[in-house]
């Protein structure tokens, strides 16, 4: 573990050095580049040399402790603090996930349990949207398709953060946990004799691409257009101003109505369709590579839950790491926070495991 701390703190040196160059700068994108790769490796050098000095400052006071005993207990606290320095260091030198600092692009879209089904998928979506105000996010509503009562068939949202970004706090790296199907339990606004129903919901997320990150060849697609419908099947568009994109190697179909102009339509429906493709190119490098931690989200297509929305007992549950609370009224508001970390703390550890 520690060779490799030390090739990193030679990294982080260099990088220093190339960052300090002006000429550096005048390319934007290698600039960009550096300093993500210095910000990465900062964390681990600071607690590097805050893990050797708590080894400095236990000799120390060890020595010490032999002709004063106040230095005994100092010993000790020192140790802990060394031992918990050490299960940092282990956590920061895992691989982590090349995608972790990338914007993404969330999907909700109604599953089991029909007009309540869409209902509970406009719960989400606010739910979401919430929380990206909350932690200073900037979103965009790319394309929904409304239910006749105010909920979402299907709803994509860009969801991307604002200025310098934390190792780990990127949006990939906090709502990658949110893919599959959410579960609620509640007496729906159509039922009239109070009885309590199950639906589901299902999330997909995925990591916005680049153009330069998935190359789409020009046969590779066939475009639809057609005219734009909002609930009820009413008109809302008297052009043909909806586009559909196949995408004939893969079969991948996606839709946009949103834009009053196809052009826009076409843009934003290539904006989902290149993070489908490169959340597919992911999985299938994973596949090749025999990785044991397949991503937590790739398909809403599962057929197990990841959580459960019990109202009547305003309970969330999380059941891919036992996580329990009974505050789904503050959670729907966007304090979904501990909710995630309770996933990214189940993932480090078994990333910890892993590697032994």
């Amino acid at each position: 573990m520690f060779e490799a701390v030390e090739e990193l703190i030679g990294e982080h040196a260099d990088l220093e050095k190339r960052l300090a160059d002006p000429a550096v700068h005048a390319d934007q994108r290698e600039a960009r580049r550096l300093n993500k790769r210095y910000a990465e490796l900062t964390p681990v050098v600071t607690t590097y040399r805050a893990w050797k000095q708590a080894g400095d400052d236990i000799e120390t006071a060890r020595e010490l402790a032999q002709d004063d005993p106040d230095f005994v207990d100092e010993v000790k606290e020192l140790e802990q603090s060394r031992e918990q320095l050490t299960d940092r260091l282990r956590l920061l030198l895992v691989p982590r996930d090349p995608s972790d600092d990338k914007d993404v692009i969330l999907e909700v879209k109604a599953g089991e349990g029909g007009e309540e089904s869409a209902l509970f998928a406009g719960d989400l979506l606010r739910m979401y949207l919430r929380y990206a105000e909350r932690i200073g996010w900037k979103t965009e509503i790319i394309d929904a398709n409304e239910s006749d009562l105010g909920g979402y068939k299907d709803v994509q949202v860009a969801v991307k953060a604002r200025g310098t970004i934390e190792p780990g706090q990127g949006v990939w790296a906090r709502l990658k946990y949110e893919g599959g199907v959410h579960r609620v339990q509640r007496v729906p606004a159509t039922e009239s004799q109070g009885r309590i129903h199950t639906s589901a919901a299902g999330v997909l997320v995925t990591p916005e691409a680049e153009e330069v990150e998935v190359e789409i060849g020009p046969n590779d697609l066939r475009i639809d257009v057609y005219r734009s419908s909002g609930p009820g099947g009413q008109s809302v568009n008297t052009t043909d101003s909806a586009v559909r994109i196949t995408h004939l190697p893969t079969g991948i179909v996606v839709s946009c109505q949103n834009e009053k102009s196809q052009l826009q339509n076409k843009e934003q429906a290539l904006r989902i369709l290149r993070s489908r493709l490169l959340a597919a190119a992911q999985e299938e490098a994973e596949r090749e590579a025999s990785d044991a931690r397949r991503s937590q989200v790739r398909t809403v297509d599962r057929s197990e839950r990841i959580r459960t929305y019990n109202f009547p007992e305003n309970r969330i549950s999380d059941h891919r790491v036992g996580f329990k609370a009974y505050n789904l009224d503050q959670v729907l508001d966007g304090e979904l926070d501990p909710v995630i970390q309770a996933c990214v703390d189940a993932d480090a550890a078994a990333k910890l495991a892993a590697a032994g």
